[in-house]
């Protein structure tokens, strides 16, 4: 491909060298750059691809794109390619190097605090139900059509992005179904993809380590719907406060949904218990395999964004009927033998986990029997400090026990970190509270203490089957744990 192909629809500032060279290979990381390929660099958050230019340079690259004018060093047999925004251009250059797929594809992104997995998941499930070839790129696990592809980051960096697409295209899938995050968004991964959708889950407060502020956070996520073309749909809960806000400025056919008010796509719940709930849709009644308001909300965006997609109400609902939650959302386990029931959830923000909570106590205040709640939680290192006393304040409240542990501490020092989360609590809390360290021990523990008719919540890793220790990245998967348990106790 010629570089001149690859600038295509790059805003280009000025260019020293050929133009119409042909390049071999694209990256944005000079580890990874071929010989007579193109390096672009960006300013990443640890480092500064405009600080290996020399190193690209003597690897044989023949061209290099860069944004920072005060970087370039030129060279004999390089072109230089200055540009506005070296992040926008990678994602545009890696777009067209793929040949444009998300252009061949019904793309649809989803975005929010919580509830992205999960909608973007059942979306594939559901198109995948309904006979259509459709691809995944989740938090979880990606899939071209019925392939898993391993995941490793929320929304990948724009070549890993733009390759699955195109194999996705390659494979025959129709559609295709993404979580954006708001780093993506900030980080110009999305940029040059062609969305035929936007969704909008919720916004509460999370990765304040990175965005700072809240409203540098709801600005990240605005941003997306702002991007969308008059031709495509815009989806938002109205029960959310900045629900609205996200589609203030969006070009986008606008939709709604909704527990509380008139909306688009209207829902509520008749029946729940740990095995699922009965639920009434635009005002049909249906039986589904989860559990919790928050769940509604998301099958009600899921059936929205089918809806939207063109399906008929009625196939949409009863497809809906046959989905299954995503692991590590929500997942119960029952010991039969001592008649405890465990929920593994994924839930790391304060509000996820009053959602969480909240929706167990609804169905334990169902029941005559009603046990105790013990719930295991931690927080992760080196990530938003001014949520942990939150978590903790959200576990206590609606639990009879607390056990703080750890999750992820990375290269923070765990007992920090449990620290900061007991700071938000008062001494008569605190008695409720355990504190151990080791996760393992504290599920343990937790089934230990476990009694007929209670519930053990383990939060915060949901599907993860590791602990990030320091650089480490050791093998440990909550629902093994609590299996582990079951068997010894």
């Amino acid at each position: 491909m010629k570089l001149s192909e690859l600038l295509e629809r790059v805003k280009v500032v000025e260019t020293v060298g050929e133009k119409e060279v042909d390049v071999k290979g694209l990256a944005f990381d000079s580890r990874k750059v071929v010989e007579g390929g193109v390096f672009v660099a960006v300013k990443g958050t640890e480092s500064d691809g405009h600080d290996y230019i020399d190193m690209a340079i003597e690897k044989g690259v023949k061209a290099v794109v860069y944004s920072e004018p005060e970087t370039k060093t030129e060279k004999e047999n390089v072109s230089y390619v200055r540009v506005e925004d070296s992040a926008e251009a990678l994602g545009e250059m890696a777009s067209a190097w793929y040949g444009y797929p998300s252009e061949k594809l019904t793309l649809v992104g989803v975005t929010g605090t919580n509830g992205k997995t999960t909608t973007a998941t059942l979306l594939w499930q559901m198109a995948q139900a309904a006979g259509k070839k459709a691809g995944l790129l989740s938090t979880v696990v990606n899939y071209v059509d019925k392939e898993a592809v391993a995941s490793t980051h929320t929304t990948p960096d724009p070549i890993a992005l733009n390759e699955l697409l195109r194999r996705m295209v390659d494979a025959g899938c129709s559609h295709a179904f993404m979580e954006v995050s708001s780093h993506s968004v900030v980080q110009r991964r999305i940029a040059g993809l062609d969305f035929d959708g936007g969704l909008f889950t919720n916004l509460t407060r999370d990765h304040l380590d990175y965005h700072k502020t809240f409203e540098n956070y709801l600005q990240a996520k605005k941003a997306f719907f702002d991007s969308l073309k008059p031709e495509a749909f815009a989806i938002t809960n109205v029960d959310d406060p900045n629900g609205l806000v996200m589609l203030q400025n969006s070009g986008a056919r606008k939709l709604t949904y909704s527990t509380r008010r008139q909306a688009d796509f209207k829902g509520k719940i008749v029946e729940e218990g740990f095995d699922g709930m009965q639920i009434e849709m635009n005002g049909t009644e249906l039986s589904v395999g989860f559990i919790g308001r928050f769940n509604v909300y998301n099958l009600l965006l899921v059936f929205g964004a089918a809806v939207a997609l063109g399906m008929e109400k009625q196939e949409a609902l009863r497809l809906l009927s046959t989905l299954r939650p995503v692991n590590g959302r929500f997942e119960t386990i029952r010991n039969d033998k001592t008649g405890w029931t465990a929920i593994v959830d994924y839930a790391h923000t304060p509000d996820a986990l009053d959602n969480v909570i909240g929706t167990i106590n609804e169905i334990r205040n169902s029941k005559p029997d009603r046990g105790e709640l013990i719930t295991v939680v931690g927080c992760g290192g080196n990530r938003d400090k001014g949520k942990r006393p939150l978590m903790a304040q959200s576990a206590v409240k609606g639990s009879e026990r607390v056990i703080i542990t750890s999750d992820n501490p990375r290269k923070e020092d765990p007992k920090a970190i449990i620290e900061d989360m007991l700071a938000g609590l008062t001494d008569d809390e605190k008695r409720k509270t355990l504190v151990i360290e080791d996760r393992r021990e504290a599920i343990k523990t937790a089934c230990a203490l476990a009694k007929a008719n209670d519930v053990i919540l383990v939060a915060g890793k949901g599907h993860e089957d590791y602990q990030i220790v320091g650089e480490e990245k050791l093998h440990f998967d909550d629902h093994e744990e609590i299996a582990n348990a079951i068997a010894y106790y």
